[in-house]
């Protein structure tokens, strides 16, 4: 019925029409949908099946955890102790001597690493050409396909205490400056280090963002009278908005988890109690001590909480009104 005549037939009754509800909609039986869906589902096979193998079956292992867990007599050998591991990790100084300098070292990267890309994304969109900016990122991304041994070899090549700088120094007299085993420079040793290796890879990200930015925005601010920097401020960084939350997310979750490579071959260098991380704490106390029980509790617990750091700043996130890592 259309709405030309209900409302003559309300005005002739005095009584309104109720409009005819759209019938529900029938779920499809589920070999239906295998059959139409099962290319996309032989698609996802090879991953999901490492995803279990390798992912989440190893999982099943952190049952050691709650054992005295020896590698000569197995898990079904090793007696059960329940949360005494635990407690071993709670009550040991050095494991809060760890989740203290993996939140220093965290805390410090996210405020002079994170702003980086974003900075070096908006100079590359709004200041040069096309084709400047083409070569300026195949340049900057670079360094992000290196291992972490060929970064810490390219820095001590140049910081070391045999390195160009060093050299330069004494060729002019002047004396030689300790960078790679120098605990009170090591925070800004590994910052500078990130920022080389993977601020390129960032900057794509908030470029590949910018890049959906209807240009007629930056039009029309600029008739309206903004400047460059009025630009950026209502145009630009509203655009990253998303981009710049899921990645904080993201790296939130990841907190307690920085560079275990890039720490664990300067750890020697400058020593644990400026490199010693979560992970690395995890790795000396299982894989080089043999308490493996004690290092899958140390782990478990690192594990919940980043898990819980996830789930909390996307409930932020949804609050705020973004949709965060995901949506319900």
């Amino acid at each position: 019925m259309t709405a030309a005549p209900q409302a003559a037939r309300r005005e002739r009754t005095g009584t309104p029409v109720q409009e005819a509800k759209p019938s529900p909609r029938r779920k499809r039986p589920f070999l239906s949908r295998l059959r139409e869906d099962y290319p996309l589902l032989l698609m996802c096979a090879p991953v999901v099946i490492l995803l279990a193998v390798f992912m989440y079956a190893p999982m099943l292992g952190n049952v050691i955890a709650w054992m005295d867990y020896s590698p000569y007599v197995g898990i079904l050998g090793s007696d059960f102790v329940g949360w005494w591991n635990f407690q071993r990790v709670v009550a040991d100084p050095r494991f809060w001597h760890a989740v203290s300098n993996t939140l220093i070292i965290t805390g410090f990267q996210l405020l002079f690493f994170f702003p980086v890309p974003i900075a070096m994304a908006i100079l590359l969109n709004s200041v040069l050409t096309r084709r400047v900016r083409t070569a300026i990122q195949s340049i900057v991304y670079l360094p992000h396909f290196f291992s972490w041994v060929i970064v810490v070899s390219i820095f001590q090549q140049i910081l070391g205490g045999a390195g160009l700088v060093n050299q330069f120094l004494r060729s002019r007299g002047l004396e030689a400056v300790e960078v790679m085993t120098n605990p009170d420079t090591f925070l800004l040793l590994i910052t500078s280090q990130q920022v080389w290796k993977d601020a390129g890879w960032g900057m794509i990200v908030f470029l590949a963002a910018l890049s959906t930015v209807d240009r007629s925005q930056y039009e029309a601010a600029a008739v309206d009278g903004a400047g460059a920097w009025r630009r950026i401020w209502h145009v630009t960084l509203p655009a990253l908005r998303p981009v710049i939350i899921l990645l904080l997310i993201l790296r939130l979750g990841d907190a307690l988890t920085v560079g275990f490579e890039q720490l664990i071959l300067q750890r020697d260098a400058v020593g644990a109690g400026a490199a010693e991380v979560l992970d690395t704490f995890v790795y000396y106390s299982g894989i080089v001590y043999g308490d493996w029980s004690y290092a899958a509790a140390a782990g478990l617990i690192k594990g919940t909480v980043s898990l819980i750091l996830v789930l909390g700043a996307n409930k932020i996130a949804h609050v705020f009104g973004e949709a965060g890592v995901y949506q319900r």
